[in-house]
């Protein structure tokens, strides 16, 4: 089996069963847009990240950069004093509006495109920098994935991934919950195995990420329950034993609600392009 193989199939282990999902009051798919444009807001502000010095060492001034996955640009945001322009790609539009009002506010130069990677590459050209942040847990076939990065990367593919699967700290609530034993993998490690398979040979440096570099969070304490309610597959009067199973994990933070583990590890992969 190879590493991509192995990836593809540890990450569909992570599938919810179709008796759960079919009793959901809702979907339980999908990211709260809220929280991924406050992130994009606050993009560049906050001290460097092992991502943002990685990219920068490698773009020019007034640079090109491609962020897959935008969200609300807190990826490649953080390089808009050097930037020229950012082209995201997004499958969610809500999320590239507010990526594009939060490049606004960050005066730099920034489209929008509407699609998934690979498919999406077709319609951009390349760029000296292509980030992808935490996007790969959400990418089953992840060699095509990485081959379209390092194609459109003329200087440098950067990705950010936590170390383990975003969702493996609601694993208690799935047990508790459903009696749903939750998978230990894929994780970082594995996405490392898939890219030098490829013949990258990515580099790699970790940071913890602790409560005090929270950037994103939800106004309201019922929204931040929503959020884990839905990925849960539950209904809204079972809200007050979410909140207790949560309990820590459940916090105000800045004037926000956030949920979630306290501490994380958060790994950086950056290979420079074999034709550079």
């Amino acid at each position: 089996m190879t590493a991509a193989e192995r990836w593809r199939e540890r990450l569909a282990e992570w599938a919810i069963p179709d008796e759960i999902v079919a009793k959901a009051p809702e979907p339980p798919w999908g990211f709260a847009t809220e929280c991924f444009r406050r992130r994009g807001e606050m993009a560049p502000d906050p001290e460097p990240t092992p991502t943002t010095r990685r990219a920068l060492e490698a773009l020019p001034e007034d640079g090109t950069v491609l962020d897959i996955g935008v969200g609300g640009g807190g990826t490649s945001l953080p390089l808009a004093g050097r930037a020229g322009s950012i082209v995201g790609i997004d499958q969610q539009p809500d999320m590239l509006e507010g990526f594009l009002a939060n490049a606004a506010a960050a005066g730099v130069d920034a489209c929008a495109v509407t699609g998934a990677w690979p498919e999406a590459s077709a319609d951009v050209e390349r760029a000296d920098i292509v980030l992808a942040g935490h996007v790969v847990y959400n990418v089953s076939a992840l060699e095509p994935f990485a081959r379209a990065l390092d194609s459109h990367a003329r200087r440098r593919a950067v990705l950010e991934l936590t170390l383990r699967h975003p969702l493996d700290w609601m694993s208690d609530l799935w047990l508790r919950f459903h009696e749903l034993e939750r998978p230990d993998g894929p994780t970082a490690n594995d996405a490392a195995e898939v890219l030098e398979d490829l013949g990258f040979r990515p580099e790699r440096e970790e940071r913890l990420v602790t409560d005090r570099h929270a950037s994103g969070g939800f106004r309201r304490r019922e929204d931040a329950i929503h959020s884990v309610r839905k990925r849960l597959c539950l209904s809204a009067d079972q809200d007050p034993e979410i909140a207790d199973a949560l309990g820590g994990r459940l916090r105000e933070l800045h004037g926000l609600w956030d949920v979630g583990p306290e501490e994380r590890t958060v790994v950086t992969l950056w290979w420079d392009p074999r034709d550079r």
